[in-house]
């Protein structure tokens, strides 16, 4: 026994030899000797973390988060002078910086390449759902609640005036008034801002819209169940959303609008809650109004998308006041949504976004209804086909970024807003911001500030 050991130990030696076996140089043992020393002289134990923090950048970072806040605050200060010299309200050519036009109505194609000042209250009031966080952005920013008046927003409005009114027609070159519309382009091209700015327009007419600012969200989040008796996807908590919202600016409009459809509503499985007991549908009286129709699926769960499906269906037989539907992040309804089938044990199919009932029922652009919808490229969907399924092949429109004579009023308009330093401002500086950023609304105003 111990003589096998011993020849175990002998062969394991001749195949694996010690470090004495091997040469090593002097020059790298004495620095890999000193360097070790060193190590272990001068720290802790190899692996044990250092958790002391570092008191050198947080006292950095916070000088230049005061840096920050103290220039926002000397900045605002003289802005609020600035007000009272009217001189500086000049734009590109001596042109004036703002329009004098008070409502979105007013607005001409002589108010292009000008900026209209808002209030924050009031857009807050008539887009209770939300404003377009370039919007808000922006607002930031120039310390400033004023929007760019741009041509192809004003074709957009007086595309869906003509609508309205066909004897406008008679005045364009032969342009034919869309009922759908797609707003495509490129990122940061400001389709987002030009839909909000199209439904305030429309509610100041009087107009019944349904306005979704994120439609990402109708496929994303909440509880989802299939429906046996439809085969598609329930998401009861956004259909309580969706109907919230709608009721947020047009109540008074619903109460005068009666339903025209009575059959009764299929209920679903209700969030979190399951199925109702003793009950498959709920009735909808005949002196139902569409107010009535919108707070059943508020009160009840089980009813809410139901509910938002059949007012898809009410909102087409409408014909005393203009309807429009607005969405944004449309693109997001063409793609899968984050919901998943479980299809084995391991393994689960992607449910697409026209799979579910919300979005199925008002994702189509094919028929009578006056809609538009915006892409969003910053949801990460992806570029789509260009011919999009139920979409008409017309509908899509490109949405351009800024052109050389809005970047001019843009550059002038942040020279007024101090977000560019007048001695650094020439019209050879501001025309490198804008064929660098190439036209990127979003970029541009990140690069102004560095203008010397």
């Amino acid at each position: 026994m111990l003589r096998s050991i011993l020849r175990s130990a002998a062969t394991a030696a001749k195949y694996h030899p010690t470090t004495g076996d091997i040469r090593i140089p002097a020059a790298i043992s004495a620095s890999s000797k000193l360097s070790s020393s060193r190590t272990f002289a001068t720290s802790t134990h190899p692996k044990k973390p250092n958790f002391r923090p570092d008191i050198k950048h947080e006292n950095a970072a916070a000088g230049a988060k005061a840096a920050e806040t103290l220039n926002k605050d000397l900045r605002a200060r003289a802005l609020k002078e600035d007000e009272k010299d009217k001189s500086l309200d000049i734009g590109p050519d001596g042109r004036p910086l703002f329009t004098s036009a008070t409502s979105i109505s007013e607005l001409t194609k002589k108010d292009t390449c000008a900026y209209m000042k808002f209030r924050r209250e009031e857009l807050e009031r008539v887009l209770p759902e939300g404003l377009p966080m370039g919007m808000l952005k922006e607002f930031g920013d120039s310390m400033r609640d004023a929007l760019l008046i741009r041509q192809s927003f004003l074709d957009l409005r007086d595309n869906f005036r003509m609508v309205v009114d066909p004897t406008l027609q008679s005045n364009t070159k032969g342009l034919k008034a869309r009922k759908q519309v797609v707003l495509d382009g490129p990122v940061s091209s400001g389709k987002s801002i030009a839909l909000a700015l199209l439904v305030h327009w429309a509610r100041d007419e009087g107009w019944l819209v349904l306005y979704v600012p994120k439609g990402r969200e109708w496929t994303h989040g909440g509880f989802f169940y299939k429906n046996p008796k439809t085969g598609l996807w329930d998401t009861p908590v956004q259909a309580a959303n969706v109907l919230q919202d709608f009721l947020k600016y047009n109540k008074d409009h619903l109460q005068k609008i009666p339903c025209k459809i009575f059959e009764p509503i299929p209920l679903g499985e209700g969030a979190g809650v399951g199925w109702m007991k003793g009950a498959d549908v709920v009735q909808i009286p005949e002196d139902y109004t569409l107010l009535d129709l919108v707070q059943v699926g508020l009160n009840s769960t089980h009813a809410a998308v139901g509910v938002v499906v059949r007012l898809r269906e009410e909102l087409s037989l409408v014909k005393d006041i203009p309807v429009l539907i607005a969405v944004d992040q449309f693109n997001s309804w063409f793609t899968f949504s984050e919901y998943e089938e479980p299809v084995t044990v391991r393994s689960c199919r992607p449910i697409h976004a026209r799979e579910l009932a919300t979005v199925n029922a008002f994702r189509s652009m094919i028929h009578d209804n006056m809609m538009v919808g915006a892409f969003s490229h910053s949801t990460a969907v992806g570029k789509l086909r260009k011919d999009l399924p139920a979409v008409p092949a017309d509908a899509r429109i490109n949405f351009p970024r800024y052109s050389v004579d809005e970047a001019a009023s843009v550059c002038h308009y942040y020279l007024r807003q101090r977000l560019i330093q007048r001695e650094a401002f020439t019209e050879q500086s501001w025309k490198k911001i804008y064929y660098l950023s190439n036209g990127n609304g979003a970029e541009m105003r990140w690069l102004v500030p560095f203008m010397r």
